[in-house]
């Protein structure tokens, strides 16, 4: 399980704070109005994102051997979300989550885990694709402008982060990792934990030494990354605010963008807010507009989190009883 950290909660309660001067400053009554204004709309875009979840799923499963069925990656992939989007593990305890769910499920420690290490890298690969098409797009609406500047470096930043991961992994990184834990508490378990960690990185390694799997990963990622701009063109038109399908690939792709760069900040509380009033701005939404879009997401992420949340303690009590 994983743990929350203070610095966690921390993180959570700066973003809770930005998030509500952001909803005081443009009018938390009329933000609240136009969100309201959807009515059972909001509970269709909820529905909605499982479609880019499955595609998720369908994905990771790419990566995973033995292969685990279409319905328990899309379970486990509901799960993990579940935990980065409502608990303060700074995105990273869900993917823990799901490697140990993984591994009740007949898929040893070591590739379990490698399964995962590898999706997230072809997950953010198939999204630095989605953020170029989105810059590209803004720059074809602005023709220019401030805004460009941060998104560009922010871009760079994710490519440069990329590469610097896949060259770690490349060169054993959990072997190096385990080096280091055993100079500083040496004997005992230490050596039994440098041996899991070669194994690891030779796992990672035969994923990458397997490049159809990879590209079809990386192809599922990228459906997934398009079909979640159709929750933002479900969730502005719901709430009376229209836009075309372009628009929604833009606001999605930065939106996304924004998020991942408040990876400190569960959830990107308040960040994400901030980021789709810019967005929105740059293509003629009006502020509460911008904030009911990003609330319609985070209604999302509480009728689909909570439950997830449930089923993953109902199979941590089944593990405990042995059932």
């Amino acid at each position: 399980m994983p743990q929350l950290s203070r610095s966690g909660f921390a993180a959570l309660a700066l973003g809770v704070l930005l998030l509500t001067a952001l909803l005081l400053y443009n009018g938390a009554g009329d933000v609240l109005a136009v969100l309201a204004s959807a009515g059972s709309g909001l509970l269709l875009v909820a529905l909605f994102h499982l479609v880019p979840m499955f595609a998720d799923a369908l994905g990771w499963r790419q990566l995973v051997a033995p292969p685990v069925s279409p319905a328990s990656a899309l379970k486990l992939r509901w799960i993990g979300e579940s935990i980065n989007g409502l608990l303060p593990v700074f995105q990273l305890g869900g993917n823990v989550v799901k490697a140990q769910l993984l591994t009740r499920r007949g898929v040893s420690a070591p590739a379990a885990g490698a399964s995962v290490v590898v999706d997230v890298t072809t997950i953010t690969g198939a999204q630095l694709v989605f953020t170029l098409l989105g810059l590209g797009l803004l720059i074809q609406h602005l023709g220019g402008g401030s805004l460009l500047l941060p998104l560009v470096v922010g871009f760079a930043t994710m490519g440069v982060l990329l590469s610097g991961f896949l060259t770690l992994q490349r060169r054993g990184m959990f072997a190096v990792m385990a080096q280091g834990v055993g100079r500083l508490r040496r004997g005992g378990r230490w050596p039994g934990l440098a041996a899991g960690a070669a194994e690891l990185d030779e796992r990672v390694a035969a994923l990458y030494r397997d490049p159809g799997a990879v590209f079809r990963a990386l192809g599922w990622h990228l459906l997934s990354w398009f079909l979640g701009a159709g929750e933002v063109w479900l969730a502005l038109y719901f709430i009376g605010h229209p836009v075309g399908w372009l628009t929604a690939v833009l606001l999605e792709s930065l939106g996304q963008a924004i998020r991942v760069a408040a990876f400190v900040i569960p959830g990107a509380m308040g960040v994400q807010e901030g980021g789709y009033l810019v967005l929105g701005r740059a293509v003629g939404l009006a502020p509460e507009t911008c904030l009911a879009l990003s609330l319609a997401k985070r209604v999302r992420e509480i009728v689909l989190g909570v439950p997830g949340l449930v089923v993953w303690q109902w199979e941590g009590a089944m593990a405990r009883s042995g059932v």
